[in-house]
């Protein structure tokens, strides 16, 4: 289902990234090394490296990587370098809210029992401190993105879909698998972390649960208005996040498309539609057949409904979730948050090959905001990122009456520019990029990262010349430039790959493909996290046309999805960590005392193409196939908290 994220629905014709990359490429020879991009500043003509080792006043810069790295795995477990261990928590099922029942090995809890318990598939998570506690005690708030059928529903429950009170269960029971958890864990006298079941703070936000809208966009719109759920409920597909500075949780819906479809053959998309992606399949799910909810025939703007950040308060489990609309509506890979002048800024990639980075700017000092009982969330504006050839680089501003976005254009209003946040930027002249993923922020230099995964699939990037795409993807960086919202300069910080596919890649890089996850944490350290696709993982012998040219490339040497260590001060980069078969490695967050990480495990054990041809098919009668992490049976999506032995900070 992920595969869906490299076809893209950008036919646009703006520029592309990629080309510029690889006319620069072809004009300059690599130095080789570790870190060569960023530490030699391959672009040319960028202020990057002379400035990256800069610290605010106050800082202390960050020290080398003090772990020996590791190598590529296949193993189905989780491996660390000499002198960390791991334990695992709050996998899948396990009991939240109070009255839960405990989980069943063959996945035959029900709906109800699944609302109270801890959902499926984590993803991006973030560590609140509580007070005087916060290095053994806080909320643990993750997201949940997707479900697997094959691995939620037991094997007397089956897989399919119908339209029948055995349907509607098995709906129920994924939408209440999906969303966020807010999960209070404490640290044990033995050092152990364990979910306080039952305490006040635990928390299950799922597809059903109500949300409110606040911003340009209002629920009375009439792109929104649903005559199924009259007043909004649920968050879907929530993948990256973001944590904002007065202490909210930012949850990302990303493909909220897929999950929507119709039997009716008179239904065709119109050009929203299609510019986001939606289709009368969907990703397969069918919940169309047991939920006229998501019947696209039968209830069309309930899509509207979706593509937003919502933001939630870990510390008010009354609240209710806000769908912050001058964020824009996209498919949401994260809302990383940052300061500019006492102003908000929330960067967002737009996770489709072929799609855009995003930029969110307020318009006052967000304390101000916040003083007067306002969101700093509503009031801004979003721009969409331009890059050029040269190095340089322009925030291109998303506002109704500016530039093209005008009523004799078809732009009725701001909120009309939001709800089609693609098409606005289409329309502006954004520049196309490989699925941008994760955005991080250096806490020294200011220095912004962007993953883009890949680019396996052309999806009209203009690649005639006959260069190679990009399967494995790279790692962009830029810095915003002083006093004006509107520009930046921008550099190459990594490129993925396995220098036997690609020379271009240092040999003493770590081989690895398709960064996704990325983070910096206190020390400066930028952690890197994989997401190869499973129809790719461990595979080798693969190729791409591109004109009458098969580009040959494999993942076998790069072994299952890893977390990596960078260091932009020094150029190391050491792999920290592998994870079992078939999963993704997402969603990264620490203690304030840098003691303690938490990272997420993510599908694994899900239907992949390698470990399929192996030992079958993963099947709700044998969901084990491709993995049994972490407790030998069902695999189960979990979060591993990871310590030094000698109690030491991580990854020094």
């Amino acid at each position: 289902m992920h595969d869906t994220d490299d076809i893209g629905s950008n036919h646009s014709g703006n520029p592309h990234l990629w080309d510029m990359i690889e006319a620069r490429i072809e004009r300059r020879t690599f130095v080789g090394g570790t870190l060569a991009v960023a530490a030699g500043s391959f672009l040319g003509g960028s202020a990057l490296a002379a400035t990256q080792q800069r610290a605010k006043p106050g800082k202390v810069p960050p020290r080398r990587l003090g772990f020996r790295p590791i190598e590529p795995s296949s193993e189905d477990a989780i491996r660390l370098p000499e002198g960390y261990t791991h334990e695992i928590l709050a996998p899948w099922g396990t009991p939240l809210l109070a009255g839960a029942p405990e989980f069943l090995e063959d996945a035959s809890n029900s709906a109800a029992d699944q609302a109270l318990q801890v959902g499926f598939n984590h993803d991006g998570t973030h560590y609140f401190p509580l007070p005087k506690f916060g290095n053994s005690r806080g909320l643990l708030v993750m997201n949940h993105e997707y479900t697997d059928a094959n691995q939620i529903y037991s094997a007397a429950q089956g897989s399919a879909i119908t339209n029948d009170a055995a349907g509607r269960e098995k709906v129920a029971k994924a939408l209440a698998a999906h969303g966020v958890s807010v999960i209070a864990i404490a640290k044990g006298a033995n050092g152990k972390w364990n979910v306080v079941k039952g305490d006040p703070y635990n928390r299950r936000i799922t597809g059903t649960t109500p949300m409110a809208f606040s911003g340009p966009v209002k629920t009375s719109h009439p792109m929104l208005v649903s005559s199924i759920t009259p007043s909004p409920i649920g968050t879907l597909n929530n993948c990256a996040m973001g944590y904002t500075p007065w202490g909210t949780y930012l949850a990302c819906e990303e493909n909220w498309n897929g999950y929507f479809g119709t039997d009716d053959v008179a239904w065709t998309a119109t050009a929203l539609e299609t510019r986001y992606g939606v289709s009368r399949t969907g990703f397969l799910y069918n919940w169309h057949k047991a939920s006229e909810r998501f019947d696209l025939a039968k209830n069309r703007n309930e899509l509207n409904h979706f593509g937003w950040v919502v933001e939630i308060d870990p510390f008010d489990p009354k609240s209710r979730p806000v769908k912050r609309t001058a964020l824009g509506r996209i498919k949401h890979e994260g809302a990383t948050c940052t300061e500019s002048k006492g102003r908000i800024v929330v960067y967002s990639g737009d996770d489709e090959n072929g799609d855009y980075l995003y930029k969110f700017v307020g318009d006052k000092p967000w304390r101000q905001v916040r003083a007067k009982g306002l969101s700093p969330l509503d009031h801004g504006t979003l721009y969409v990122a331009k890059f050029n050839a040269d190095g340089s680089g322009t925030w291109l501003p998303l506002m109704h009456g500016v530039g093209p976005l005008t009523p004799a254009n078809g732009w009725a209003d701001q909120a009309d520019v939001l709800i089609r946040t693609r098409m606005a930027a289409d329309t502006v002249g954004a520049t196309r990029l490989h699925r941008p993923e994760w955005v991080a922020v250096h806490p020294y230099t200011g220095d912004v990262f962007v993953t883009l995964t890949n680019g396996s699939v052309n999806n009209g990037a203009a690649v005639n010349s006959g260069r190679p795409i990009n399967p494995f993807g790279h790692i962009v960086r830029f810095r915003e430039a002083k006093n004006d919202d509107a520009a930046f300069e921008w550099d190459i910080f990594l490129l993925a790959g396995d220098p036997a596919y690609d020379p271009r890649v240092p040999v003493d890089q770590p081989i690895f493909g398709s960064p996704d996850g990325i983070w910096v944490d206190g020390s400066g350290i930028v952690w890197i996290q994989t997401d190869i696709s499973n129809s790719v993982q461990n595979r080798a012998n693969l190729s791409i046309r591109v004109g009458n040219t098969d580009i040959p490339y494999g993942y076998e040497n790069i072994g299952n999805n890893a977390m990596l260590a960078a260091d932009p001060a020094t150029g190391e980069v050491k792999r920290f960590m592998t994870g079992p078969r078939g999963c993704e490695i997402t969603g990264v967050t620490m203690t304030p005392d840098q003691r303690t990480m938490f990272v997420n495990i993510q599908h694994p054990g899900e239907s992949t193409t390698y470990w399929n041809a192996l030992n079958g098919a993963p099947s709700t009668a044998n969901p084990s196939t491709v993995s049994s992490w972490p407790s030998g049976g069902r695999p189960r999506p979990a979060t591993v908290v990871i310590r030094k032995l000698d109690g030491g900070r991580i990854g020094t």
